[in-house]
């Protein structure tokens, strides 16, 4: 029986499937497409996720070669800037999905996962020991764990039987990968018309991500869209077409928003585009879906070894679900600000006022980025719940920052006043917590004693705090040995 088979094989699941085996568990990842695709539907990567790649070891093979953006955007109203002092990463990285995908499956095969491509899950059921599930064309599989990583259009989710409400589409938009013979002077993604939006973004030299947005107008998902088709609607809505050619994909999509109403049914989970959808506005899709990974991944690998009981498992959705809510919200917010109208247009120039404030852009950079995100966590120290910050330490073994510690893939206890008590009161989780005694020159840890940090990075504890340490880590990393 295998400990985790995870159904898709994309960044999601990649990333799950990497995060399962540095902790361990033999990992399945069956994909239905029998290779990678080739092109690329997010191009984005936030602070947050480069942070998260940054605790593996892993974020210099995604920045090298791809341009970094200093800003971002809120529907389209820019900019939106980095604050340098609250990440080493303050910028957004252009990177196409494909490499992504590329990076994971690479580190995936250092780790030892099987991926199996070409294969279709079909069925599944589950009782109280593991899942049984059925692939189309090959012999059943059983497995303590399934996460359905496959997608809008989930498999696993359809067979779960969870819902997945939300609202329909209210508009087409069209993507194109393409070559420029006469690129605009200052590239914008995207400009507003009286027709929709229209605009163009070099991502790679010499190779332009085109989007076009027609409003009130919903086409058929399902139906092909060809080159000649979005060059039309390009001109159509900007009065030209900057000589685009050579056209590596072309594809539409809407502004449909849906989220599952369960991430976890039993043995059972759900992540990425299978919990949720909506606009890519701001380019938090694959963001979000690698941010679920990484929560869900130490929780299920805890559990496989016996660690963690059934509310650690729940946490998940428990956590996930809210943030996934928000970034529906924040999508539906940036659809309404862009639509064309002089209603609109008076609304968007108030924003654009606004967003000059420093608090509220610091607000919707931290909402676009998430870097704001927030887990209910028990304890009443102000870092209870918030990612932890990236410290520069002096420890026994030289220096080193927060990020290294947790390359591992555990916990980390970092002991910052050499408290003989804290060794003492962590010892029965030696394996699954790593105690690091530390100095820091830190500002955002002034004041700090201990602070106890999940494999995800996020803060568990933090002293001088109401909850005691053996506490915080009997709730997140099970009963002392």
């Amino acid at each position: 029986m295998t400990d985790v088979v995870i159904a898709g094989g994309g960044p999601v699941g990649l990333m799950l499937a990497c995060e399962l085996r540095l902790a361990g568990v033999d990992v399945l990842v069956l994909e239905r497409l029998t290779e990678r695709v080739p092109h690329s539907k997010a191009l984005g990567m936030h602070a947050r996720t480069l942070e998260v790649l940054d605790q593996r070891g892993l974020a210099e093979r995604f920045l090298e070669g791809h341009k970094r953006a200093p800003t971002t955007h809120f529907a389209g109203l820019r900019p939106l800037e980095f604050d340098a002092s609250a990440t080493r990463h303050p910028y957004m990285l252009l990177i196409p999905q494909a490499h992504t995908e590329r990076l994971l499956a690479e580190r995936a095969a250092e780790l030892g996962v099987e991926i199996r491509y070409g294969t279709e899950v079909t069925g599944l059921t589950q009782d109280a020991d593991g899942v049984d599930i059925e692939v189309a064309g090959g012999a059943p599989l059983r497995a303590r764990y399934l996460v359905g990583c496959d997608g809008s259009r989930s498999t696993v989710r359809r067979l779960l039987g969870v819902d997945f409400p939300g609202t329909p589409a209210t508009l087409t938009a069209m993507i194109a990968d393409v070559t420029l013979d006469d690129p605009p002077a200052t590239p914008a993604l995207l400009a507003r018309h009286p027709g929709g939006q229209a605009g163009v973004l070099e991502y790679e030299p010499g190779t332009y991500r085109a989007m076009t947005i027609e409003y009130d107008t919903v086409a058929d998902p399902d139906v092909p869209v060809t080159f000649d088709e979005f060059k039309a609607t390009f001109r159509r809505i900007a009065g030209t077409d900057h000589g685009m050619r050579d056209a590596i994909w072309v594809s539409r999509f809407g502004d449909a928003a849906r989220q599952a109403d369960r991430y976890r049914v039993g043995r059972v989970f759900l992540a990425g585009d299978a919990a949720h959808i909506h606009n890519p506005s701001g380019g938090q899709g694959l963001n979000l879906g690698v941010q679920d990974a990484v929560n869900l991944g130490w929780k299920l690998a805890a559990a496989v070894h016996g660690h963690a009981g059934e509310d650690l498992l729940d946490s998940y959705h428990t956590e996930r679900h809210p943030v996934g809510a928000r970034v529906l919200q924040n999508t539906h917010a940036q659809v309404a600000l862009s639509r064309p109208g002089h209603a609109v247009d008076a609304l968007r120039e108030l924003f654009a006022e606004l967003i000059r404030a420093e608090e509220v852009n610091r607000r919707l950079t931290g909402l676009v980025s998430a870097l704001d995100v927030r887990y209910p966590v028990d304890g009443a120290h102000p870092l209870t719940g918030a990612r932890m910050p990236d410290a520069d330490l002096k420890t026994p073994d030289g220096d080193t920052r927060v990020s290294r510690l947790l390359h591992s893939g555990r916990g980390v206890l970092l002991d910052l006043t050499e408290d003989p008590a804290l060794r003492s009161a962590a010892a029965g989780w030696t394996g699954r917590v790593d105690l690091v005694p530390a100095r820091h020159a830190d500002t955002r840890l002034d004041g700090v004693d201990a602070v106890l940090v999940r494999p995800d990075g996020y803060v568990a504890w933090a002293a001088p705090t109401d909850v005691t340490l053996p506490h915080a880590l009997n709730t997140w990393f099970g009963p002392a040995r």
